[in-house]
């Protein structure tokens, strides 16, 4: 990997990923030479289930080693320097446990004792701003068991902050969430800051195009795109087409139309067609949007998804 100078500011560096690939001992090649710069502010990684996301969070995490390939967070050699990264690491992965009848309360403080933050009054004041931030205060002596999934994500995220990390990765957080507390999960995502480090990965649209300014596009264990949302967008700007018919006539177009995603609409199903021109005379232009890109873009690659 080229050095940076020694001019280069440290917001200009963030997280590198160069030829990091990874095959499990059943043959499976998780990872497959992922090449990533992510730079400071949330960054989405979105993928569908599969993909290879959690693998490569879990490799960020140093909770396994990749095969080949290198991770630098600004000047710190991840893999050379586990330790020093764990230190300045927030995670929630997909699935977290919690010791049993406690409270968000006690374990908070429990965790930033293993971060660490030896002093009480400066645990107490953490771990006070923390159940503040993600709306826990009310509940905060309440068990954790309890707890609705939304409720479990906040606290979640409580934990990923302690010890103000300068590397946040969240894996699938708000999938089974109600609508309510996807948004209320979004707004607390928002309040990080553009001075960490944040990656997001996950199979929802709506969470990369609300809350990132750079994202990727991941597919069986590759980088299939990355860029800004909204430019990726506008490259699909006059190429997308439309029309509604009926269920029994999607197999027969897919033969003889470029399909690259359907979905319902009072009732009936819409086909929409990615091309250059119109293909068929009853489709109509529609203005693209983020899950078109993304549904274009696994079907350019041939990756094979569940359709809505």
């Amino acid at each position: 990997m080229a050095k940076l100078n020694d001019g280069d500011s440290m917001k200009d560096k963030g997280l590198r990923i160069q030829g990091l690939s990874k095959t499990y001992p059943n043959g499976v090649a998780a990872l497959k030479e992922i090449n990533l710069e992510i730079p400071r502010g949330m960054f989405g990684l979105l993928g569908p289930n599969g993909a290879g996301k959690s693998s490569l969070m879990r490799t960020i995490a140093t909770l396994q080693d990749a095969d080949e390939g290198s991770i630098y967070l600004d000047d710190l050699n991840v893999f050379e320097n586990k330790e020093a990264l764990r230190r300045t690491l927030g995670y929630l992965p997909q699935d977290f446990g919690t010791y049993p009848r406690t409270s968000p309360l006690v374990m908070l403080n429990h965790l930033a004792v293993l971060k660490g933050i030896g002093s009480k009054v400066e645990r107490r004041e953490l771990v006070e701003r923390l159940l503040v931030q993600t709306n826990l205060w009310d509940v905060r002596k309440s068990n954790i068991d309890t707890f609705s999934g939304g409720m479990r994500q906040r606290f979640g995220i409580a934990q990923a902050l302690i010890g103000d990390p300068g590397l946040v990765v969240v894996d699938e957080p708000t999938a089974g969430l109600d609508p309510t507390e996807r948004r209320r999960f979004h707004n607390l995502l928002a309040q990080i800051g553009e001075e960490v480090v944040v990656i997001l990965s996950t199979h929802i649209v709506e969470d990369v195009s609300d809350l990132c300014p750079r994202m990727a596009i991941m597919g069986e264990g590759r980088i299939l795109v990355e860029g800004e949302p909204q430019e990726m967008i506008k490259r699909l700007e006059g190429r997308l087409w439309k029309k509604i018919v009926a269920w029994d006539e999607v197999a027969a177009i897919k033969k003889i139309l470029p399909v690259v995603s359907t979905r319902m609409v009072a009732g009936k199903i819409e086909i929409r067609v990615v091309a250059r021109t119109c293909p068929d005379e009853d489709l109509v232009e529609t203005p693209p949007t983020l899950e078109d890109v993304y549904f274009a873009t696994l079907e350019k690659h041939g990756v094979q998804v569940e359709w809505d």
